[in-house]
């Protein structure tokens, strides 16, 4: 008789583990769910911690991806449930750091248990398919959500409430449906391969400023003069106001120029004081195609691996993430 493949499921909290308290305070992260309909699979439950996802912080990433790690060898898929405000960021974190030949999946809800159309049962098994599947292997890190399976690099939540709160340019690599009990799994790209880190430490203090129109640079000194290094969500390809271009000349700590868009690459093109071109002359790096939050945690990681700021600007420009 074969051995029963084995899933364990890393519970963190969130919507989906979440219920209206008692005493009234709204929704809180109180049970951990089980996943329904996983007949012949061995489920190892474990439950580091339960929070609200705008609780996460890069030190719960850290002690996720060390756990996946010890849970890895004796396990043929991992889930991971996690709420979706800041799911995108652990998932790319995970992508990141982690290095383990299990599939390792994200999911999460965007309604609460004691919603009738509450969405984390089936995204819960979705999740598990999708991390028992052979073909799922080689991936990185993967996040499942409404039968849709994207990239950790790529997907983003683009939704408040609806329960297709995810997508990201160019949208998923993959999609689980069921036909009855059994499901069917698709992917539409191959495994690529991909770089990771092991940084000493996650404890680098990187800040988010965000661009408008008519921004002169307001909170600026006060960030680069308390940070190890700076995001900036400019605007467009990766331009801002004139008067940032003389702030960011100034500083030897790493200004990374990420896009407010909503999708496509930072190109520095522009000439124009402030301008793509003469940010990075100035010695701005261009964060491809990551937005503002996924920016963050590749710079904060690689500060942690102790890289320089001209090792970053490597890692940014060749896409080594």
């Amino acid at each position: 008789m074969s051995t029963p493949p084995r899933l364990a499921v890393i519970h963190t909290g969130g919507t989906i583990a979440s219920r209206p308290s008692p005493d009234g305070r709204g929704l809180t992260p109180q049970q951990a769910p089980s996943v329904p309909g996983l007949d012949g699979v061995q489920v190892h439950d474990v439950q580091p911690f339960s929070l609200p996802s705008p609780h996460m912080t890069p030190a719960h990433m850290g002690q996720l991806a060390a756990l996946i790690e010890t849970l890895a060898p004796d396990h043929d898929g991992i889930v991971v449930t996690h709420g979706t405000d800041t799911l995108e960021e652990t998932a790319f974190a995970l992508h990141l750091t982690l290095n383990v030949p299990v599939p390792v999946v994200l999911t999460g809800s965007m309604r609460h248990a004691e919603e009738v159309s509450w969405d984390g049962p089936a995204n819960l098994l979705d999740a598990a398919h999708v991390a028992l599947h052979p073909s799922s292997r080689e991936r990185g890190p993967l996040v499942v959500i409404g039968g849709d399976i994207f990239d950790a690099r790529t997907v983003t939540k683009i939704h408040t409430t609806a329960v297709d709160a995810f997508g990201g340019y160019p949208g998923p690599i993959g999609r689980i449906d069921r036909e009855g009990r059994t499901p069917r799994l698709h992917y539409f790209a191959r495994p690529e391969p991909r770089a990771t880190y092991r940084p000493a430490h996650l404890n680098a203090r990187v800040e988010i400023l965000y661009a408008y129109a008519g921004w002169t640079g307001e909170g600026y000194a006060e960030a680069e003069a308390r940070a190890d290094g700076l995001v900036i969500a400019a605007l467009g390809t990766g331009n801002l106001p004139a008067e940032l271009l003389p702030l960011i000349h100034a500083t030897d700590k790493p200004v990374i120029i990420a896009t407010r868009t909503h999708a496509g690459p930072v190109l520095p093109v522009y000439g124009y004081a402030g301008g793509g071109a003469t940010l990075v002359g100035a010695g701005a790096i261009p964060a491809s195609f990551l937005n503002a939050h996924k920016a963050r945690l590749l710079l904060l990681i690689l500060l942690g691996q102790g890289l320089t700021r001209e090792q970053i600007r490597a890692v940014f420009e060749r896409d080594e993430f």
